[in-house]
């Protein structure tokens, strides 16, 4: 597979593929935007049309997706995986989370898959993907 984010002019950069009508989703990017201190993270909603090709480039049907994507060094990491791996180059207390990373993936996924099963019930869905702020438009894939 090429590297997408070489591919994207993203050389450096981590991109996170999320879904953009999911309000978990939305608000986890927001997170990972005010704890992203050296704006290492781009991102793409899985409905728009950069975030279906960099799925598709990684093998990844992203019509049946309740995950967030993390493709980094040429490589894409689903569910805890990727939760974990962004966790660790955030500042503040989410970079604790790494260590469970030890975890096996089955065992660590229980819980993501539980709340990605029932996140459009628990915390709401939109009508629209999420528009960036004009100051955070530069990280958006369109």
């Amino acid at each position: 597979m090429a590297d997408t984010t070489i591919q994207h002019g993203l050389q450096g950069h981590a991109t996170i593929l999320f879904d953009g009508v999911c309000n978990l989703c939305n608000a986890s990017v927001n997170y990972i935007i005010d704890h992203d201190p050296d704006n290492r993270f781009r991102f793409a909603s899985l409905q728009s049309e950069a975030g279906q090709a960099i799925a598709a480039e990684h093998g990844i049907d992203s019509s049946t997706l309740s995950s967030m994507i993390l493709v980094e060094d040429g490589c894409a990491y689903q569910r805890s995986t990727a939760a974990l791996r962004i966790a660790r180059q955030l500042r503040g207390v989410t970079r604790l989370l790494w260590p469970l990373i030890v975890l096996p993936a089955p065992l660590r996924d229980l819980g993501y898959r539980l709340v990605a099963r029932y996140r459009y019930v628990l915390f709401g869905k939109r009508e629209a993907c999420r528009l960036p702020t004009e100051a955070d438009q530069l990280r958006f894939i369109e």
